[in-house]
């Protein structure tokens, strides 16, 4: 079974023995290793798994970048405190131009507001869009006339890092070659993996066929050993790359 804390744990350790450093994103966009990966965890819903995640990585030794959206389904001040303590990056996962209907000057506020709530719990550096997939507002657009560089932030991974070097894999769809699924959560880059399961990613590991720099993108509420939770999860995402196949075709 793929998208289990065991295949989890062994994706981690294949990366460990191919030799990646593991860099958050802001150290890695201030000083980036010439054999890197950054673990980035989207924090959508049910943030107790991201926390297990990061419980495992450090146990192991290693770090990683948990962005948080500000709404209930993800916000949880203990867990982001928690996570931040465990020496992991958390970021925010921002999404006002939906949350504004593209009101530019209401989405700038509530950003502005948003990332000041977060960073009474922990430092904040970075940010990354979230998708909203079945909205008609793309995130980002909100940076096409502000500067996120005024609000202290490093970076963000879509708009900051060269995808042409860059290797970007992301568990989008609930595979690894979801492009077909993903509206927005894509980059545009001349790198190709034919990778669908995990178990692939890790053969491709181990056979060196990956670039020296990685960015893998996680949707920890999509990973569990719990067996009725996984059979719910996999019926619930295989129903959404249907309207969201539906959606990419469309855009």
């Amino acid at each position: 079974m793929d998208f289990t804390i065991y295949t989890y744990k062994k994706l981690l350790n294949a990366l460990q023995n191919a030799g990646y450093n593991f860099q958050t994103f802001a150290e890695f966009i201030r000083e980036p290793k010439e054999k890197s990966v950054m673990l980035r965890h989207d924090v959508d819903k049910r943030p107790r798994n991201s926390e297990e995640f990061a419980k495992i990585q450090k146990s192991l030794g290693i770090k990683g970048t948990y962005y948080f959206r500000c709404v209930p389904e993800s916000y949880d001040e203990q867990i982001i405190r928690n996570i931040s303590e465990m020496n992991h990056e958390v970021g925010y996962h921002y999404e006002e131009m939906d949350l504004c209907h593209g009101n530019l000057d209401s989405a700038l506020k509530l950003f502005e507001k948003n990332i000041t709530k977060l960073r009474e719990l922990c430092p904040i550096e970075s940010i990354c869009m979230h998708g909203s997939p079945r909205s008609k507002y793309d995130n980002k657009s909100l940076w096409n006339s502000n500067k996120y560089s005024d609000y202290q932030v490093v970076g963000e991974p879509y708009l900051d890092l060269n995808f042409n070097k860059i290797g970007y894999l992301t568990d989008t769809g609930r595979t690894w070659n979801g492009a077909r699924f993903s509206v927005r959560d894509k980059v545009d880059s001349k790198l190709e993996f034919n990778i669908a399961s995990t178990q692939e990613f890790i053969g491709a590991l181990n056979e060196n066929r990956l670039p020296n720099q990685l960015m893998l993108t996680f949707h920890p509420q999509r990973w569990t050993s719990n067996k009725t939770a996984w059979f719910q999860e996999l019926l619930v995402q295989n129903l959404k790359n249907v309207v969201k196949k539906i959606l990419v075709r469309r855009n």
